[in-house]
């Protein structure tokens, strides 16, 4: 595979957080009854006008400057002609060679170095509606509820050159998207959806390959290990000498790997026209720079900042900026705690753990900033342990109590008490003659061992600093 260079680029949808849908105003509320949120506009029926909605240009355009694009005066709508059910009209309200935004671009951190990913366009367009398949493989029901829904289709230069620096982009450009304030971009509810180009070339080649596009990938890890396959298949397929055929292909995650759905279509197989119901928008400059100042400090922006000001390192620093509710979150907690690093680390390892495992933001769970400074402070203070911390932390997760309370109602207090600890010690010694003499020989792993079994002997309410001191001490 060396001898071909891989070359990636993604098409990504973003649902707009607007209460209305787009074209009409049909509210656009997740998860409700199938074909609740419809209407005569949204389902296409004949006679209908729609009328473009104000707030999902704002969004569009804010993200739009977020990520660094040259915002055109004028733009205009076009219907994108093709015929499928869960599209009422038979074609998409869309933009086509006039869209809200051009020439942006984001970066992202590859090996050390910085990388520029170009985005060729940011347009609006109408959602399609949901098309739920018979288990039985008869038939299929539609839910047009999603149909009208406003989206922000964002597409990048080719710049990609693997797998993983397009999962990092996507990462990124979610990110991005999150700060700005304009969707959720939750990709486990269809907020963001990527579709994905890649061809391969001849190393040193400047002349693109044969591509394909890749569907139904619905989470940032799916987009690297189906861009893996692809590159896997379409290597394999040149080095036999046989042509990479362009064409639209399905991720499917439970065997992982591609297969096809149909023949890639070009522009021109849409017939894209000017759609006659709607004006062009005229764009102000005024109208942009308003918008411009209205947006927040960005992630890179951020990330400066806490090197600079908070003396964290690099890597921490873009972790914690990945999320504006986990960064917000931080900045909330070391401020009540002054403990920067120690803020940082717990939310880096622990916390991120237990976010992880639910599948939550931070701001959707009963953790606050205030638990997290009280944690430190009792843990500062030698009221719990280390250990005895991440019990209480998983009870404010489960409860959202205060970690005071808790630690009173289950007795969590740590043992600092040496008359009471040397007893343990000296069980633990009596017990582990071998580890002892290990210790002894020179072996200093044996010692955490020992401390490891004084932890346990205690239910981890040791004071871990105590313990060490008095098997020290004890061991000669």
């Amino acid at each position: 595979m060396s001898s071909y260079e891989t070359v990636i680029g993604l098409e990504v949808h973003v649902e707009l957080a607007t209460k209305s849908k787009i074209f009409c105003s049909c509210p656009t509320a997740f998860g409700k009854g199938a074909n609740t949120q419809v209407c005569p506009v949204c389902l296409g029926f004949p006679g209908t006008l729609p009328v473009l909605n104000r707030r999902a240009v704002e969004y569009a355009l804010k993200a739009a400057l977020a990520l660094n694009c040259r915002i055109p005066s004028f733009a205009k709508f076009d219907r994108k002609n093709y015929f499928y059910p869960d599209l009422p009209k038979a074609y998409q309200i869309s933009q086509y060679d006039l869209p809200l935004a051009v020439e942006g671009y984001l970066e992202i951190g590859m090996e050390g170095k910085v990388k520029r990913i170009g985005i060729t366009r940011v347009h609006l367009e109408e959602d399609a509606g949901k098309l739920i398949h018979s288990g039985y493989g008869d038939y299929s029901l539609a839910d047009y509820n999603r149909t009208g829904v406003p989206l922000l289709e964002i597409v990048s230069e080719p710049d990609l050159r693997s797998p993983e620096e397009a999962k990092v982009y996507l990462e990124k450009l979610r990110s991005i998207i999150q700060y700005s304030g304009v969707s959720d971009v939750k990709m486990e509810e269809g907020s963001l959806r990527c579709d994905a180009n890649i061809s391969l070339r001849p190393a040193g080649s400047s002349a693109f390959g044969v591509r394909t596009e890749i569907k139904n990938m619905n989470s940032f890890k799916a987009v690297q290990r189906g861009l893996e396959y692809e590159v896997q298949r379409q290597g394999a397929a040149l080095d036999a000498g046989r042509q990479v055929i362009q064409e639209t292909r399905r991720w499917d995650e439970d065997r992982e790997l591609t297969f096809p759905m149909r023949s890639k279509e070009e522009a021109h197989d849409y017939r894209y026209f000017p759609d006659p119901d709607l004006v062009p928008v005229i764009i102000d400059i005024d109208w942009v720079e308003a918008i411009r100042r209205s947006l927040p400090e960005m992630p890179d922006e951020r990330r400066r900042r806490y090197v600079a000001e908070l003396g964290l390192s690099e890597y921490d620093a873009a972790v914690l900026t990945a999320s504006p509710s986990l960064a917000d979150f931080f900045e909330a907690a070391a401020a009540a705690c002054q403990e920067v690093k120690a803020a940082a680390n717990w939310l880096m390892g622990d916390i991120t753990r237990h976010l992880k495992a639910m599948g939550l933001e931070i701001r959707e769970t009963k953790l606050t900033p205030s638990h997290l400074a009280e944690l430190l402070k009792l843990q500062n203070e030698g009221t719990i342990s280390g250990a005895l911390a991440k019990t209480v932390l998983d009870e404010i997760f489960a409860t959202g109590k205060r970690p005071g309370e808790i630690v009173s109602e289950k007795g969590l207090f740590q043992i600092s008490d040496k008359a009471a600890l040397g007893a343990i010690v000296d069980q633990i010694i009596a017990e582990n003659p071998k580890s002892v003499d290990d210790y002894r020989g020179g072996k200093e792993k044996a010692l955490g061992f020992l401390v490891g079994q004084v932890m346990r002997q205690s239910k981890g309410k040791a004071n871990p600093e105590l313990v060490n001191t008095l098997l020290r001490d004890r061991l000669g």
